[in-house]
């Protein structure tokens, strides 16, 4: 069931991201970074169909990249950029042309820059929903993916330094006019990846955040024994010492993700209404359960 969930919210995030990029990205011709930004320079430079490009170079990065991820990730990603490319085309049949044959642009003319912002806020945060189901959609994605794999960098920061060479490359290309409109291009693209990348990152963080709880209570032991045993949870037991009463106490420290507050939350409440807890937020969480440390050390190569 959680395989077919993932599948579910991949396609999701796929049809996010191709109504975004062709309704609100296309008919203003913004280049956007990835293989997604290479198949939309290609197209708007020569009009051959973006959702060709995009599915040829994916396959060409997959094969690439099957060792490094193995089949149990690519599978995922072969059926994302497959479906990705079917949606960028279905989109495309669907969207209204004017006259000369070019996409109607839905805002209107000169509305450049608020397209661009709806847009890259939906592919940013697609990218983000494909990514949190154990998937991806391909293309830059996939080096970003390897990356992140064995080092502590952020996806966000992998994609932005590709989608510069990617973006930059508009300034080498004659067909989108002069030096000035070229550059034109390249700020809108800057633009894209800025919000692109914030989206991804900021939804792929609030599903990481963890939480530390103190709970100081006279029914310790009963509320520890339901985190353990009914939320499969691990506990820590501190010896504390009250300094007014003077008395001994115990302290439970529970480390969890963020997601879950609203449970444990329920769980003292209903043992020991009268329980003082304590919640803060940790910047980061890892070991068993949380994330994986991915810095090496001095024997490791």
């Amino acid at each position: 069931m959680k395989e077919v969930q993932d599948y579910v919210f991949i396609t999701m995030g796929l049809i996010l991201y191709a109504f975004g990029f062709t309704v609100f990205l296309m008919p203003y011709e913004i280049v956007t970074g990835g293989v997604a930004g290479i198949s939309a320079i290609v197209f708007y430079a020569t009009a051959f169909p973006l959702e060709y490009t995009y599915f040829g170079i994916n396959v060409v990065l997959g094969i690439v990249a099957l060792r490094i991820l193995g089949w149990k990730f690519l599978s995922k990603t072969i059926y994302a950029f497959t479906m990705l490319s079917f949606l960028l085309g279905l989109f495309q049949q669907l969207m209204p042309v004017d006259e000369s044959g070019h996409f109607i642009k839905i805002l209107g003319e000169g509305q450049n820059f608020m397209s661009l912002i709806l847009g890259c806020t939906m592919t940013g945060s697609s990218l983000g929903i494909v990514f949190l189901n154990n998937g991806s959609t391909g293309g830059t994605d996939i080096i970003a993916a390897s990356v992140n794999k064995y080092h502590d960098v952020s996806l966000g920061t992998v994609l932005t330094m590709l989608d510069l060479v990617i973006i930059g490359s508009c300034l080498l290309i004659p067909q989108f006019g002069d030096m000035l409109q070229r550059a034109h291009m390249v700020v809108f693209g800057l633009c894209t990846m800025v919000i692109e990348n914030f989206m991804l990152d900021f939804l792929m963080n609030r599903q990481r955040q963890s939480v530390q709880f103190m709970i100081f209570s006279s029914k310790w032991q009963e509320i520890a024994n339901a985190i353990g045993m009914k939320l499969n949870h691990g506990v820590t037991i501190l010896d504390g010492h009250g300094w007014y009463t003077g008395q001994e106490r115990k302290v439970l420290c529970i480390l969890a993700k963020k997601s879950e507050s609203t449970v444990i939350f329920r769980l003292i409440k209903s043992i020991d209404p009268q329980a003082f807890v304590s919640q803060s937020a940790v910047i980061g969480v890892f070991g068993e359960g949380f994330d994986q440390i991915k810095v090496k050390t001095k024997n490791e190569k």
